[in-house]
C-alpha cells in the first residue's frame, strides 16, 4: 500500500469518527454527514463484488446504513470505526450470498480497500491543500508541507530545507495558526 494511499485511509478513519463521536453526542448534522460518506465508500465496496446488480447493491448499502444507525450505541469509540462498519458490511454481503445460494470468498484484507481513496479523491485533496497553503508566505508553506504533510521531523526538515529547528517549529506553529484563524472566517 503507497504511503499516500495509507495517510488518505488514516485522514478518512479520523474524520469518520469524529463524526460518529459527535452523531453519539446527538448531532444531527454530523450523524447526516457520515451516513453520506460511508454509504458512498459502500456503494463502491458492494459494487466491486456484486458486478452491476445496482439494486441488490443499494439494497446492501441501505441494510449496513440501518445497521449503523441502530446498532450505533454499540460502537466503541476507542476502536476504529472503519473496521466495525466493515464487518457489518462484511456480515450483510455473506447474508446476501447465502440468500442468493451464492459461495465466494471475501478477503480479510478488504476493510482498507472499503475506506480506500480513489485517484481522483487524492487530487482533489492535493489541490485543496495546495490552495489552502498558498496563502502563506513560502517558508511557513514550506515547513507545514516538509513537516504535516511529508512526514519528516523537525531535524530532516530544517535540513531539506536549509531552515534551522527552531525557525521549523516557528514557521509550522505560524502557518497553522493563520489556517485556522482563515478557516474560522469562512465558517
Amino acid at each position: 500500500m503507497s504511503e499516500t494511499l495509507f495517510i488518505a485511509q488514516l485522514n478518512t478513519e479520523a474524520e469518520l469518527r469524529a463524526l460518529m463521536v459527535a452523531a453519539l453526542q446527538g448531532d444531527g448534522n454530523a450523524h447526516h454527514a457520515l451516513l453520506s460518506k460511508i454509504a458512498l465508500k459502500l456503494r463502491a465496496f458492494f459494487g466491486r463484488r456484486l458486478g452491476r446488480d445496482a439494486a441488490e447493491v443499494e439494497d446492501l448499502v441501505q441494510e449496513v446504513l440501518i445497521a449503523v444507525h441502530t446498532r450505533r450505541d454499540t460502537y466503541d469509540p476507542s476502536r476504529p470505526l472503519t473496521s466495525w462498519v466493515y464487518a457489518i458490511a462484511r456480515y450483510k454481503l455473506a447474508d446476501c450470498f447465502r440468500r442468493n445460494h451464492r459461495r465466494e470468498m471475501i478477503q480479510l484484507e478488504d476493510d482498507l480497500e472499503l475506506f480506500s481513496v480513489d485517484e481522483s479523491e487524492q487530487y482533489s485533496a492535493r489541490q485543496d491543500i495546495d490552495q489552502m497553503l498558498a496563502v502563506l508566505p513560502d517558508s511557513q508553506r514550506q515547513a507545514i508541507r516538509l513537516t504535516r504533510i511529508d512526514g519528516l521531523s523537525t531535524a530532516e526538515a530544517a535540513q531539506r530545507s536549509g531552515q534551522s529547528e527552531s525557525l521549523i517549529k516557528v514557521n509550522v506553529h505560524r502557518g497553522m495558526k493563520r489556517l485556522m484563524a482563515l478557516h474560522a472566517e469562512v465558517e
